[in-house]
């Protein structure tokens, strides 16, 4: 079995084996990244023996404990958005105590995670959800799940930067995936706002890349993750997904080309693309 293959990971969520650590994160118990740390320090049994992090279990037959105790049945897949404002970090602990995006998530019952990650410094759409196995294909490399940002920088970028980034920008952990980009606005002290749709998740990859060029990132805001879109929502709002928000991430994550599931528009809809520009952008400087 290849364990970085995300077809492998859609079959084993929906056939009857699994990894403990991965039934633990579907359970609500802990992130895979938290139950691996606990099956490591011996604190998982499944049939009364001590768990491995290679053991494999059937959620219908074995009996897994935490500490001496059953873990919980499987609570129903819950879907949220958030439009996560600036000065939170998307982990669930900081060792600087910075804020964490799942304290804007308030009395929530079904414990979620972020798809994905946002800077501290960073705004914009967040995806949270306890549905792992489409979490793990929305950030998986192959899927190339678009997202679209607006950027402001320092100094406009010319063609040949422009080119760069459409190309790929040369970064100290590779070349960057080909992106899309044009220049929205400049400003009256030549800065200028982009639209940047990226199709990786490398850390602060927006940034890196600017930076590289010369042109340092001054504000940064994701306005979609894949067809979901913030708009019309305000700085730290939650809202659960519709049906068909939901759908169109199932077909994405399947492989269909993200112009074929955007075939209707709802509520929500975002084209995973790079829209014609317009006169009225809105929203689009707020604050700058």
């Amino acid at each position: 079995m290849n364990e970085n293959d995300p077809e492998q990971e859609l079959l084993e969520g929906a056939g009857a084996r699994m990894r403990v650590a991965k039934l633990l994160a579907k359970r609500g118990v802990a992130s895979r990244r938290e139950a691996e740390s606990w099956i490591a320090e011996g604190q998982v049994t499944v049939n009364g023996e001590l768990a491995e992090v290679t053991t494999f279990v059937d959620p219908s037959t074995d009996v897994v404990k935490v500490n001496g105790k059953p873990i919980p049945a499987a609570p129903p897949k819950v879907y949220y958005l958030m439009y996560k404002p600036k000065g939170y970090i998307t982990g669930r602990d900081d060792p600087e105590g910075r804020k964490s995006v799942l304290e804007l998530l308030g009395d929530t019952p079904i414990r979620v995670e972020p798809v994905g990650r946002l800077d501290f410094d960073t705004e914009g759409a967040l995806l949270l959800t306890n549905d792992g196995d489409l979490a793990h294909l929305l950030t998986h490399p192959s899927r190339q799940i678009p997202k679209r940002y607006l950027v402001k920088v320092y100094r406009t970028p010319d063609e040949r930067d422009l080119k760069a980034i459409r190309d790929g920008v040369f970064l100290d952990d590779g070349r960057t995936t080909p992106a899309r980009v044009r220049v929205l606005e400049t400003t009256d002290t030549e800065n200028a706002w982009l639209e940047v749709t990226v199709t990786e998740g490398r850390y602060r990859l927006i940034r890196r890349m600017f930076a590289q060029l010369g042109h340092p990132v001054s504000k940064l805001r994701r306005e979609t993750f894949a067809t979901l879109t913030i708009r019309g929502m305000e700085r730290g709002q939650v809202r659960p997904l519709t049906g068909d928000e939901v759908e169109r991430l199932r077909a994405l994550a399947e492989g269909r080309k993200a112009q074929r599931v955007a075939h209707k528009r709802g509520k929500g809809f975002a084209k995973p693309k790079i829209d014609k520009p317009t006169k009225k952008r809105r929203g689009l400087l707020d604050g700058r």
